[in-house]
């Protein structure tokens, strides 16, 4: 049985359906029949979700599949195709996602880790990554002039990214009138999320910093597009998937990276 889920997309608004296959191979997404790399050299756009492209074809919103990937260490033979342009957005979280690859078995052995060597640092505007060498782990902090967010901060181990799994993606009334504004977030509808008003989030949090998990799940997927883990202490502050993805281009680009990574 192939794991199969079906959800409407949260910017174009419309229903997509997407199968899960086992193939040999690294993580892929299959949209029209062209066979798309998770990795970052595919990333063309990255503008509140990571969209990934290669030869007229485009997915967006990968990095909550790729979060769930990357807990539950799925690193390669995957397939993800897609009908359409843009993945579900479910509930908001990569819990449906995790729920789909348990179905799909057990992972294939994990790549060897990328162990960090040195300081990386890379700078844009206020966001800040950073990885160093020693004990695995990811450290992710947030500021947020709303009152129900302000500053959060989430540390842990490869041990503990399953628990960011639940963890909903979430916007501001101001943020989401902007991004309407724009003609994104059509797909927005109650349970695809957390809209934080002025009294507040707009159904129970699953954990009080449920919004920093989420951006520390939003890391992980991200993250993934390297094709392996990296072993040593990561800092995210103030992340978006822009600063993500314009690390990972800055280590591999300052970095002695192994061809496959890019």
């Amino acid at each position: 049985m192939i794991p199969t889920v079906v959800g409407v997309g949260v910017h174009g608004g419309r229903t997509a359906r997407v199968r899960l296959h086992r193939d040999r191979g690294p993580i892929r997404f299959l949209r029209a029949g062209i066979a798309i790399p998770a990795r970052v050299a595919q990333v063309v756009a990255t503008d509140r979700c990571t969209v990934l492209g290669r030869d007229g074809a485009r997915v967006a919103v990968v990095e909550h599949v790729l979060a769930a990937c990357h807990a539950l260490g799925v690193w390669s033979d995957l397939v993800v195709e897609v009908d359409g342009d843009e993945l579900p957005i479910l509930d908001g979280s990569a819990a449906p996602w995790a729920e789909a690859l348990t179905a799909w078995g057990p992972p294939p052995p994990p790549p060897t880790p990328w162990a960090a060597t040195g300081h990386i640092r890379w700078r844009d505007g206020a966001t800040e990554v950073s990885w160093d060498a020693g004990a695995s782990a990811l450290e992710v902090s947030i500021e947020f002039d709303h009152a129900a967010i302000g500053a959060q901060r989430w540390v842990g181990g490869p041990n503990a990214f399953a628990d960011l799994l639940p963890a909903r993606t979430f916007a501001t009334a101001d943020e989401l009138a902007a991004l309407q504004g724009r003609g994104l977030a059509a797909g927005a509808r109650p349970g695809s999320g957390i809209l934080f008003g002025d009294d507040g989030p707009s159904e129970p949090l699953r954990s009080p910093d449920e919004p920093v998990r989420h951006k520390a799940l939003d890391a992980l997927g991200d993250l993934a597009l390297l094709g392996r883990p990296l072993a040593g202490r990561l800092r995210v502050h103030r992340g978006s998937h822009r600063t993500h993805v314009g690390f990972m281009r800055h280590l591999l680009a300052t970095t002695t990276a192994q061809e496959d990574l890019t």
